[in-house]
Parts: structure tokens; C-alpha cells; sequence
């Protein structure tokens, strides 16, 4: 009985194959009271061989001990509840057919070896789903299953599949089948290749257990699997440390960039800065909410629409703030540090009585959603996109400052003053705009981390320091040296982290810039500044 079931699919199959005449499935569902086990067996492989979609439902019932024989017509039908409460199905099309009453109906039992038989009629279905994602889920689960009696479906499915990729994985749930059956040595080893060579969690385990085999060819070719799976995985975990790093340092570019202008450039020490950022993500949480009301079927372009209009409202905050307290402290640090301070007090406050202390969803576009595999590590796609997101704004600033009039205009304020107003320069003007350009960006800051981290009044808060530390470490009013730190930091963080844990990582790192600007006050890539006068 081991390989019955197994074989006796294969056999259906093969005999459909070869012209003979196919019943319906609903012939074929009247069939399965009749006979023994093995008749019915023989049944769940014909059932099987008709690959049609409702088959796989009709197998799980009769599996579950929920088909059932009506006394009084014979019919065939799927019965779920006990007692006064079980209910009738059409086992096909799903049907209710309403109560059915006590001993009105016949069970169609099965048993251990029927069960076995019917798992692969299941497996064999799945197999040969005309959706290759349906049949490629089907063949993973081959693999993690690695079962011997799977192999006659496994083979026929093979030689059926045009997919590469679910050939590939097909051939893969074979080997490792292979490795759980009785087949010879040489067999074996081959098959530990096929599995080497999918790498992961899944196949070290597998490959594992053959370390210790009986036979000294298996257990030497399993022993030096393990060891390249495991050199693999060393490798691969570097590359997720850099990403990790990179999607950390994207963060962490957005967050200081404009940060970079308004206190590398200007010298202004904003301490509203978090809160710009608070305002551009909850710019792209009303943006949604209006959204979802009035046209839902433009949710997955809410975060285009929500980024200008972040732009516009954190910079057009930032422009009342340079004009109305800033712009009075020039040349003084420390009192620009105490008024944005107490201006962010201002507006978290602003945002908790509008919006409440709670946090609030802001939902991930289908193109946002999910993740893929490179290799064996995993990037999700909203990492993805905010990595490229911050490498577009990064160089949309540069070519702002080096190949505009605006640009232009404010390197010349920040390099001679005087010089540039004499020459016609509205410093005024420049000032304000420059101010409105650092918040602006900040408040693009704000739309992406509204899809990575909790949208609530405190959410500038948490990236305050760090904007502040990979200015200070890059050179202060040097975009390049923005660009550098945020990077360097975010894969320094990420490779210390497992070793010594986040909160100790963030610590040493802090403890390095300090030590780093005594050596080099003026950071990685010092640049020219100002004092502008009071």
C-alpha cells in the first residue's frame, strides 16, 4: 500500500493520455460510494486525471470525512454541522441545499491509505493548474513535503510544465523526494546537488539530515552541500546587512538633506525641522483620506498627488517661519535653536488638537505593497521605492543649486552678502526661499516615512538627532557630504546592530562623531560658510 496511491494516479493519467475514454466528474462523484478502498482509490485518480478546477473542493470533503450518500436517491452530497445542525452542499458548485436530517445519508468513508491517495490527487491537481502561480505554489509545497510517494506526479507534471521557473522548482521537490525514497546512492548525490543548488533555510535543513547518512557517498556529498549552502548564506547575509544599511541611509538622507540648507547653508539651527516632517506626513494621510471618500479608484496615485502638495505645505510653512521669527536671528545660533524649538512645541501641539495623540494609517499602494527575492535576501518594494524616491530628490537638489538661477543666486548669498546685494541679489527674497526649499524637502521626507513608520505627532521626534549628526558628520552645507554620512551611518548601524543590539549601535555611533569632530570640526567635506549679519 505504500506506493499505491502514487501509482495508481500515475495510472489514470497515463491512460488518459493515451486516448482512453474520460468520464465527468459528476459520473465520476457517483462512483466514489461504490466498491472498497481501493476502488475508490482507483476513483480519486480518475478524478484527478479530469484537471477540472472543482475536483480539488470535492477531494478536501472527501478527506475530511464530509461526503456523504442521500439514502433515498442516491445522491452525493458535501454535509457540514452534526445533528439538528448540519447543512447540506452541492460537493461541486457549492451550493446550499438546506438542512439535512438526522440519518437521512450515508457517509463515504476513507481511510489512512484512501487519505494518502487522495494528498496526491490534491498535489497532482495543483500541479497541473493551468495558473502557473498556482502550480508553482504547488511544487514549493512538493519540496517542503519531500515525499517519496509524490515522485509519479512529480514526473508527470514535469514533463508537462513550460515554465521554467516551475520546472525548476519541480525538479528541486523531485530531488529532494528522491532523497527520502529508497533510491540508490548515486541517485542521492545527484539529488543533493539539484537541492544545493536552491540554497536557504529550507534546503540546509533538509540537507542536514544526510550529514550523518549510512551510506559514506551520501554523507560526504551532503557534508560539502552543507558547507556551500552555508558560505552562500554568509555571503547573502552581507548583502542584506548593505541593504539594510542603504534603505537606513535613504532614510536618513531625506531627513537631513534639508536640514543641510537651512543649517549647513543658512546657519540656522531649526529645531522645527522633525516637525516639517510630521507636516508633509500628515499632508500624505489627509491627502488619502480625501481620497478614499471621493475616488477610491485613485488610491494606488495618492502618494504622487500627496508629494507636491507636501512640498507646497511644509515649504510654505517654512517660508512663515523664516519671515517671521528667523529672519530676525540671523548671526545668532543659539536664540535660532531656542525660537524653532519653542516652534515646534507650536506645532505638534497644532497637530495633536486636529488630529488627536493616536497614530493615524496611511495605507501602502499596490505597487508599494509586498516584497522580492534577490537571490536569498528579501527587499520590499516601499524600501525599494523610498531608496530611489531619495536618490531622485538628491539629485533634483543638486541640479536646483548648480544649474538654476535660484541656485545660483543662493550660493552667492551664502559666499559674500554684501557682494550679492550690491550686485542686485534680493537677499530678503533668497533667504526665504531657501528656508521654504530645506522645509519642502522635509516635508517629502514626511510622504515617504508615512509608509514606513507610524504617522503621529511625534513623529519628527525620532529623526531630529540623526538629521542633525549626518549633517554635522558630512560637512555642514555640503550635499555630497550629506549624501556620504547618511550611507555610511546607515550601514555602519546596520552591521553593528547584530552584535551589539540597536540602542548600544546608535550610542557608539554618536560616540564616533564626537570623537570624529575633534579632529575634524567641520566634517567629512568642509565647505565655505557665512556669517550673516544681525
Amino acid at each position: 500500500m505504500r506506493f499505491l496511491a502514487a501509482v495508481v494516479i500515475w495510472i489514470g493519467l497515463a491512460l488518459v493520455g493515451q486516448g482512453v475514454a474520460a468520464q465527468t466528474l459528476e459520473e465520476l462523484v457517483q462512483r466514489l460510494p461504490d466498491g472498497n478502498f481501493n476502488d475508490r482509490a482507483e476513483v480519486v485518480a480518475e478524478i484527478a486525471a479530469t484537471t477540472d478546477p472543482r475536483a480539488e473542493g470535492l477531494l478536501e470533503a472527501l478527506s475530511a470525512g464530509e461526503l456523504r450518500q442521500r439514502t433515498a436517491d442516491g445522491a452525493i452530497l458535501r454535509v457540514t454541522g452534526k445533528g439538528g445542525r448540519a447543512v447540506g452542499f452541492d460537493p461541486l458548485t457549492g451550493v446550499a441545499l438546506g438542512p439535512v436530517a438526522a440519518r437521512s445519508t450515508e457517509p463515504i468513508r476513507v481511510n489512512n491509505g484512501l487519505r494518502r491517495a487522495i494528498r496526491a490527487a490534491i498535489g497532482t491537481l495543483t500541479l497541473m493548474s493551468p495558473d502557473p502561480a498556482k502550480r508553482l505554489a504547488a511544487a514549493n509545497a512538493a519540496f517542503l513535503a519531500a515525499d517519496p510517494e509524490a515522485l509519479p506526479a512529480i514526473a508527470e507534471a514535469l514533463a508537462a510544465e513550460q515554465d521554467s521557473g516551475v520546472a525548476k522548482t519541480l525538479r528541486e521537490a523531485q530531488a529532494l523526494a528522491m532523497l527520502e525514497s529508497d533510491a540508490s546512492a548515486a541517485d542521492k548525490v545527484a539529488a543533493l546537488a539539484v537541492v544545493r543548488d536552491r540554497g536557504g533555510n529550507d534546503s540546509l535543513t533538509a540537507i542536514t539530515r544526510y550529514v550523518s547518512s549510512d551510506q559514506p557517498e551520501v554523507a560526504a556529498a551532503a557534508t560539502e552541500a552543507k558547507a556551500e549552502i552555508e558560505r552562500a548564506r554568509a555571503i547573502w547575509g552581507v548583502a542584506q546587512n548593505v541593504w539594510f544599511g542603504v534603505s537606513l541611509g535613504s532614510v536618513l538622507l531625506l531627513a537631513a538633506v534639508g536640514l543641510a540648507i537651512t543649517f549647513g547653508v543658512m546657519g540656522v539651527i531649526n529645531m522645527a525641522h522633525g516637525e516639517l516632517i510630521m507636516l508633509g506626513a500628515y499632508t500624505t494621510y489627509l491627502t488619502q483620506q480625501v481620497i478614499r471618500t471621493y475616488y477610491p479608484g485613485l488610491f494606488d496615485w495618492s502618494l504622487l498627488i500627496a508629494t507636491p502638495l507636501a512640498f507646497l505645505v511644509a515649504g510654505a510653512i517654512g517660508v512663515g517661519i523664516e519671515r517671521g521669527i528667523v529672519r530676525f536671528l540671523y548671526g545668532r545660533p543659539l536664540e535660532t535653536l531656542l525660537a524653532t524649538w519653542g516652534v515646534s512645541l507650536i506645532l505638534q501641539q497644532t497637530v495633536r488638537t486636529l488630529f488627536g495623540p493616536s497614530n493615524r494609517e496611511v495605507g501602502n499602494p499596490s505597487w508599494m505593497s509586498g516584497a522580492f527575492q534577490v537571490g536569498e535576501m528579501t527587499v520590499t518594494w516601499n524600501r525599494f521605492y523610498i531608496v530611489i524616491f531619495a536618490l531622485a530628490v538628491f539629485l533634483g537638489l543638486l541640479l536646483l543649486l548648480k544649474r538654476t538661477l535660484f541656485g545660483l543666486q543662493m550660493r552667492a548669498v551664502t559666499q559674500n552678502r554684501p557682494m550679492a546685494a550690491e550686485m542686485g541679489i534680493r537677499t530678503a527674497k533668497v533667504d526665504a526661499l531657501t528656508f521654504g526649499l530645506g522645509a519642502g524637502i522635509a516635508g517629502l521626507a514626511g510622504v515617504a516615512l508615512s509608509q514606513i513608520d507610524n504617522v503621529s505627532p511625534n513623529l519628527g521626534q525620532a529623526y531630529i538627532i540623526d538629521s542633525f549628526l549626518v549633517v554635522v558628520f558630512g560637512g555642514a552645507g555640503n550635499l555630497w557630504g550629506t549624501f556620504a554620512a547618511a550611507f555610511s551611518l546607515g550601514i555602519a548601524n546596520k552591521f553593528m546592530e547584530p552584535f551589539v543590539g540597536a540602542v548600544l549601535a546608535k550610542i557608539l555611533i554618536l560616540v564616533f562623531i564626537i570623537l570624529f569632530i575633534q579632529k575634524r570640526p567641520r566634517g567629512l567635506f568642509p565647505t565655505r560658510g557665512r556669517a550673516v549679519e544681525g
